[in-house]
């Protein structure tokens, strides 16, 4: 039997919604400081513009999780740039179901998303971490498993894993893209 994606989807929140109800006045500040040093190219922005197909994007997270501060803010963003993406949260500690579902090496890590086409069929999953941000801990080989989210990287890796991010958006939308079902639904 399927796991039940379409009914997570609908039950799950819009991104303010989210952290209004499960993070702290601490973790908004922390999600708004990385929202706020986010900046998308011009091709990126183009890019999203792009999108034609519908996609339900659903986020599994934690408002305390320093992964998530680093890199919800990023999916928001992208939901700002093209009315294609709808992009709800769930938080990990409150649907454990979900969490087993979408364990990663035996746990449950996060972000992780869910894409799901226009009908809610199964597109794709992704997370933890991106190859940029896997690559740095490896390079630092500091120890910790996930960062306190205090403070906004300078170097270049958030510029990367926006883009890798943007690339798996990017894949998803060309499955949809290229769909015969979804083809034939939008006669193109």
């Amino acid at each position: 039997m399927a796991f039940p994606f379409v009914e997570k989807f609908a039950s799950a929140l819009p991104y303010q919604e989210y952290l209004q109800q499960h993070g702290s006045a601490k973790d908004r500040q922390k999600w708004s400081s990385v929202e706020a040093s986010l900046a998308l190219s011009a091709d990126q922005r183009q890019l999203l513009h792009s999108f034609r197909r519908e996609m339900q994007v659903l986020c599994m997270a934690g408002a305390w999780c320093g992964d998530c501060v680093q890199q919800c803010p990023i999916f928001r963003r992208f939901q700002q740039e093209t009315s294609t993406i709808d992009l709800r949260f769930i938080d990990r500690d409150t649907d454990l179901e979900l969490a087993e579902e979408l364990t990663i090496c035996g746990a449950a890590r996060v972000p992780q998303l869910v894409f799901l086409s226009e009908e809610g069929a199964l597109v794709g999953r992704y997370g933890d971490r991106t190859l940029a941000t896997y690559r740095k801990m490896a390079s630092e080989s500091s120890g910790a498993a996930c960062s306190t989210g205090l403070v906004i990287d300078t170097d270049t890796t958030q510029h990367h894993v926006v883009q890798q991010w943007l690339d798996e958006f990017e894949r998803v939308q060309l499955i949809l893209r290229t769909s015969p079902h979804l083809r034939t639904i939008h006669g193109d």
